[in-house]
């Protein structure tokens, strides 16, 4: 079982949407996925159309067990939700010895999926501290704006730390530039620097598409949505690249 967060510092690179179609384009190859949303907004759970009983909050704070919390989107996708109580639950958390290992110790328990995909908020927060410990890689979507760099910045140097003081290895194992646009240059400019800072870990660009963002609001995935567009066309290649790294 792979677990992996999906994390940038920075909003607005596609976090969610590449936990969610990435999750379903492993469906549809045949693997089964588990999504934990970390971030109180929920858009996770949202995407997908599922409105929870219980959620990550009930497993951090001890009132329920992580299977207590699962629920059923599709075939083959379960999903651990997030809500706005997240907020309330870092503070009371915060005192907490080993806070940053409550994932480690309360997905334990956690077997039969081929991928675990954590969705992290956009923020140094204790819960993406927690997913950081949790996983065994890291995939950074990063959107084609200079200030995307930045939040990447801030995330290298956290991983430092968090290998050192938790005697962990976990590494990025993709960046995966979003909203390209090979007709604009600062795509380029800035697909050019990850290449540079990042050699042989950037993946297949995922291009600005209008049915990716489309689909959300409809609370489908883009290959339920649109299964001929760029988006769908973009994330199964970048699921072809992640089974072929997972081999």
């Amino acid at each position: 079982m792979k677990k992996i967060s999906v994390i940038n510092y920075k909003g607005g690179t596609g976090k969610t949407c590449t936990v969610i179609n990435i999750a379903h384009g492993l469906v549809l190859k045949g693997k089964k996925v588990l999504v934990i949303d970390t971030d109180p907004q929920g858009s996770a759970g949202y995407h997908l159309g599922v409105d929870p009983k219980h959620t990550l909050y009930d497993i951090v704070m001890g009132n329920k067990t992580p299977e207590q919390c699962i629920e059923k989107s599709r075939q083959n996708i379960d999903i651990i939700c997030s809500n706005e109580r997240m907020f309330p639950a870092s503070i009371v958390l915060s005192s907490r010895k080993n806070k940053e290992k409550i994932f480690l110790e309360k997905f334990d328990s956690l077997t039969g999926y081929d991928f675990v995909l954590v969705d992290c908020g956009p923020s140094m927060s204790l819960f993406s501290q927690n997913a950081l410990v949790f996983s065994d890689e890291l995939w950074v979507p990063v959107s084609m704006e200079y200030l995307s760099l930045v939040g990447v910045k801030q995330l290298l140097n956290n991983i430092k730390i968090i290998n050192r003081i938790f005697r962990r290895n976990v590494k990025i194992s993709k960046v995966i530039p979003t909203l390209f646009d090979k007709r604009n240059n600062k795509s380029k400019e800035i697909l050019s620097s990850l290449e540079r800072v990042f050699p042989g870990l950037i993946t297949s660009p995922v291009r600005v598409n209008v049915a990716v963002s489309e689909a959300a609001g409809y609370r489908q995935t883009v290959f339920e949505y649109d299964p001929e567009s760029n988006g769908a066309e973009d994330y199964l290649k970048l699921v072809k690249e992640v089974l072929e790294y997972d081999k």
